[in-house]
């Protein structure tokens, strides 16, 4: 960092300004969201998760035509089983790939081999070791208190990112619990050279869900999520509902849930329709943004944190 601007490896690798990343939301990060992230000097990020390939790919062609800086797709192993992926995502000259939900030593090596900079999404020590043996670029140090698909033994970013940081060298870029520039100050000050968001980016105004959600998310407090923990699937952050209610009590499956409710609660807004992804921060999220206006306050912010505490720090 040098007079207010970001030069590490993140920013290298990523080929970005800001080390900020739009996090790879199912449905959600798609070329209105992403291009937005990435006109503003961070990282947009293109989902697979929902399984919409056909889709997707022509999300990627809009991407071309909504920014000429960096972006990125995720893979989301356990919902895109398709080895073909792998393909279809080289083919599209890509440069960026997060990997998630499943093994680093799956596609990691083809990525490479192409040419690509891979970040691999880790909840814990153990996966983030197992994926720099598996030779990634970097991490994705997620944290449980972040929305969305969860370890059912979550542990926070506090924990995590210094945890690993520790134990590895390559960059890390933590999620979970950022929204803003102090907590992107935090994030540095515990190893991370880069951040995450994704509730931020759900409650942004570019961001393609219901307004109704945005409000949800804005209105809620810091308790005002569920982590449920569906028998053999992934653990899942949300917003707490009558909804969600019912499926602690055992009533129905978190996933089919959520997979049943994408067009109610995504698009028409009826949160009780399915399940609302968002992380604990949510408490923390006053008002519906531009993305361009996020990302220049939360690097605003981030400086004026660091240079507060240079000063409260400095010899007498």
């Amino acid at each position: 960092m040098n007079a207010g601007r970001f030069d590490n490896r993140v920013t290298r690798l990523l080929g970005v300004a800001i080390p900020i990343v739009q996090a790879p939301m199912g449905w959600i990060a798609r070329s209105q969201l992403a291009a937005a992230v990435s006109n503003a000097g961070g990282l947009g990020i293109i989902e697979t998760s929902s399984g919409e390939l056909d889709a997707i790919r022509g999300e990627i062609q809009r991407m071309r035509a909504l920014t000429d800086k960096p972006f990125g797709v995720n893979i989301a192993q356990a919902f895109v089983r398709d080895p073909a992926i792998v393909d279809f995502v080289i083919a599209r000259g890509v440069r960026v790939v997060t990997t998630s939900a499943g093994s680093p030593t799956r596609y990691t090596r083809q990525l490479k081999d192409a040419g690509l900079t891979v970040f691999h999404v880790v909840p814990s020590l153990a996966a983030a070791l197992k994926a720099v043996d598996a030779g990634v670029d970097g991490l994705i140090v997620e944290g449980g208190e972040g929305g969305g698909f969860k370890s059912h033994q979550d542990v926070s970013t506090l924990v995590l990112t210094p945890l690993v940081r520790a134990r590895v060298d390559v960059p890390i870029i933590a999620a979970g619990g950022i929204c803003d520039g102090a907590s992107m100050a935090a994030a540095f000050a515990l190893g991370a050279e880069g951040v995450q968001m994704g509730t931020r980016m759900v409650s942004a105004a570019e961001s393609p869900v219901h307004p109704n959600w945005k409000q949800r998310i804005v209105d809620a407090a810091e308790t005002d999520t569920v982590l449920l923990k569906p028998a053999g699937a992934p653990a899942l952050r949300a917003l707490r509902t009558a909804r969600t209610a019912r499926i602690e009590a055992g009533e129905e499956h978190a996933m089919a849930a959520l997979a049943g409710g994408v067009r109610a609660v995504y698009f028409e807004g009826d949160l009780e329709g399915g399940v609302a992804l968002a992380g604990q921060v949510a408490g923390r999220i006053d008002a519906v943004r531009p993305v361009a206006d996020i990302i220049a306050d939360t690097t605003r912010e981030f400086f004026a944190t660091v240079a507060r505490l240079a000063a409260a720090c400095a010899p007498a």
